[in-house]
């Protein structure tokens, strides 16, 4: 990395990250990403089913998925202040242990025959999720402003491995555990802890210079841009909250999430209800993961030239006929395309949402607030892996496709409402000033 740092009495100072760097940099988390995504999803394709069976209730298939976005949510913000004080690698660092441990104590416990114990598993797996999903903030910041979005979009697109791998790893991971005396259902689990702790040494070991030195480095650039006698703003965490552009990338994130966990964790059991097989889930669910991370290079493009607020609105209608298509037939075409524009209308909302909010934000205001969100999108997501069991379980997918449309057409109600106050204000802007 080379740098000259930039400074008041020598405004023409500026910082140069070299791109061997930036390149590494983004390498580096992509692996990681890459990493956690196969063995988060190739644990998850089961844990439905293993809630299911080790609790004796359907109505309690997704509370393995709200505990792990409870431990998300708890974790998001303390993470974030340990990636602020002692850097970013040091919080992944962090992050992949406890998923390590997570992964581990769930597969004891499905051998035991613990329900508590499989909870307790996930709670530590939703810790390194915490961690996990500051990557793409963690890989944008060594970058200017205006080339963020489109690297965002690339650290989300290093969930397609884990989509395509994920899945793939499911049905001889279980042999895997049969060999070893275990329970089938535990071997994705074990191989889950085994890639984690992969992902833990690569970014231990290779995410150096760490991204919180190169981002400091870029924001104080960007101070010595500012005007001579410009103040930076110093709002607190509530007014940032309460401004309309956050809290519509807000509502694009949490009700984006919210929708896709609803009919996302309640599928496999969907599924095996009517008699599929594994492998026939673990086929729907790759169509799912693939829809939400396999475009994702092609999302930041649409988002740079669409704009935000239109592709939210565009993600949320995807999501309104993904939650149409799910109650229409049980056969697994119908299925893998629910699940793919499930996943592809997340996608849309998630990342259009991140870049809003990014855009809204100044560089000193980032961490703290991005730790805020994450925790409100784990929340969101914990609220719909809890309750889609009870709702499954009182009239099926069908009535959780309809609580998932339900909030589909009120973000895209309130994003197109939002997009229209905006062109209002920015006539009135032109008018007057002409």
């Amino acid at each position: 990395m080379e740098s000259a740092c930039p400074t008041r009495e020598n405004p023409m100072a500026v910082t140069v990250v070299s791109r061997a760097v930036q390149r590494r940099t983004v390498a580096t988390l992509f692996t990681t990403q890459s990493l956690f995504s196969a063995a988060t999803i190739a644990a998850f394709t089961l844990t439905s089913i293993v809630a299911a069976d080790l609790s004796g209730q359907d109505g309690l298939a997704g509370v393995p998925a709200t505990v792990l976005m409870l431990g998300r949510a708890a974790a998001a913000y303390p993470i974030g202040a340990l990636m602020d004080r002692a850097g970013r690698r040091a919080g992944f660092t962090l992050g992949f242990a406890a998923a390590i441990a997570g992964l581990f104590l769930s597969a004891l416990a499905i051998d035991w025959g613990s329900f508590l114990f499989f909870c307790a598993g996930a709670a530590l797996i939703g810790v390194g999720r915490s961690a996990s999903e500051q990557s793409r903030f963690a890989a944008a910041e060594v970058y200017p402003q205006g080339q963020r979005a489109r690297i965002m979009g690339i650290l989300v697109f290093a969930g397609t491995i884990g989509s395509v791998g994920g899945p793939l790893l499911v049905a001889p991971a279980t042999h895997l555990a049969e060999n070893f005396s275990m329970t089938a259902d535990a071997g994705p689990y074990l191989l889950g802890a085994g890639l984690m702790a992969v992902a833990m040494v690569v970014v231990f070991l290779l995410l150096r210079p760490d991204p919180k030195t190169i981002g400091a480095l870029l924001e104080s650039q960007e101070e010595a841009a500012r005007p001579v006698g410009t103040v930076r703003s110093t709002r607190t965490l509530r007014q940032i909250l309460g401004q309309e552009t956050v809290l519509v990338a807000l509502a694009a994130m949490i009700i984006g999430q919210l929708v896709m966990t609803l009919l996302m964790v309640i599928t496999p059991l969907h599924m095996r209800h009517n008699d599929h097989t594994t492998a026939a889930i673990s086929g729907v669910i790759m169509a799912h993961t693939l829809g939400m991370f396999g475009l994702s290079a092609v999302t930041g493009w649409l988002i740079d030239k669409l704009g935000r607020a239109p592709m939210i609105m565009l993600g949320a209608l995807v999501l309104v006929v993904s939650a149409l298509l799910a109650p229409l037939s049980t056969g697994v075409p119908v299925l893998a395309m629910s699940l793919f524009l499930l996943g592809l209308g997340w996608n849309f909302c998630f990342i259009a949402g991140s870049s809003l909010l990014s855009d809204a934000l100044e560089s000193h205001e980032r961490g703290r607030v991005q730790g805020a969100s994450e925790a409100m999108v784990a929340l969101a997501s914990g609220a719909g892996s809890l309750g889609t069991g009870g709702v499954f379980a009182v009239g099926g997918i069908g009535a959780v496709a309809a609580v998932g449309l339900a909030f589909s057409l009120a973000l895209i109600a309130w994003a197109f409402w939002m997009r229209r106050r905006e062109q209002r204000q920015s006539v009135a802007a032109q008018e007057s000033a002409d």
